[in-house]
């Protein structure tokens, strides 16, 4: 396809970094524009239906389209660029749709850990959140996947997963909470897709910071946990 893609992005959306890391992966080349969703532009109201990114603005000749939905981007992506990362078989095609949604549940249900108002409440979503993983898991297991989901082959459903688990690097220095625990082909998974390119590259090198400084500010029992750390540690360097 000969067209000018630029994918409207925001730092920290594992949507757009799905949609970044099908990208590299095909070896698009694209420009990036990352927007303030807390102050957004008016350019982004004009042509974004639902307000959100992932956008991505198609321009060809001297017409512009503006596809939204990063499911909806990823299947353009299969439909117009080379390098596919759906499996040719409609059934097993069929599979990787279902798991990609999964997977956006399985951020749903991130949402509402790292929400959660109290300690009983985070405390389900870290149940939750154990449970929806351990389907994963036994996915993995029943397939004999690894290192990726589809056995040698990098999918869309590695470049959904990349994402989430990144989430787990941030949780992960904060608190043990366990809810990745028991799962070592998971863990496996995880590990791989830390070490690909397309992944590692689809967030700036700032990402980390920027969502340890937007987790403390929720307001949530998360957020207490991180506020507590940040007293702790001076005394613990001081004693």
């Amino acid at each position: 396809m000969t067209a000018r893609l630029t994918l409207v992005s925001h730092h920290l959306c594992p949507y757009v970094q799905r949609a970044a890391i099908a990208l590299a992966e095909k070896g698009v080349p694209f420009e990036r524009v990352n927007v303030d969703l807390a102050n957004k532009p008016d350019w982004l109201k004009a042509i974004s239906p639902l307000g959100k990114v992932p956008l991505l603005r198609v321009r060809r000749d001297d017409a512009e389209e503006v596809i939204f939905e990063s499911a909806v981007i990823l299947e353009f992506l299969e439909d117009t660029e080379a390098n596919p990362l759906h499996p040719a078989d409609p059934l097993m095609r069929a599979r990787h749709r279902a798991w990609i949604e999964f997977g956006s549940a399985i951020l749903n249900a991130i949402g509402r850990f790292y929400s959660a108002g109290d300690e009983a409440a985070f405390a389900n979503e870290s149940k939750a959140l154990s449970q929806m993983f351990a389907r994963v898991e036994a996915e993995l297991s029943a397939r004999q996947s690894g290192p990726w989901f589809d056995g040698d082959r990098f999918s869309l459903v590695d470049a959904v997963y990349g994402p989430i688990f990144r989430y787990f690097d941030t949780f992960d220095r904060i608190g043990d909470f366990g809810v990745l625990d028991g799962k070592p082909l998971l863990q496996t998974w995880r590990e791989a897709l830390s070490k690909r390119q397309s992944v590692r590259e689809a967030v700036g090198a700032d990402y980390p910071r920027r969502l340890h400084a937007f987790l403390r500010a929720k307001g949530s029992y998360l957020s207490e946990i991180i506020r507590l750390q940040a007293i702790e540690t001076p005394q613990a360097r001081s004693a």
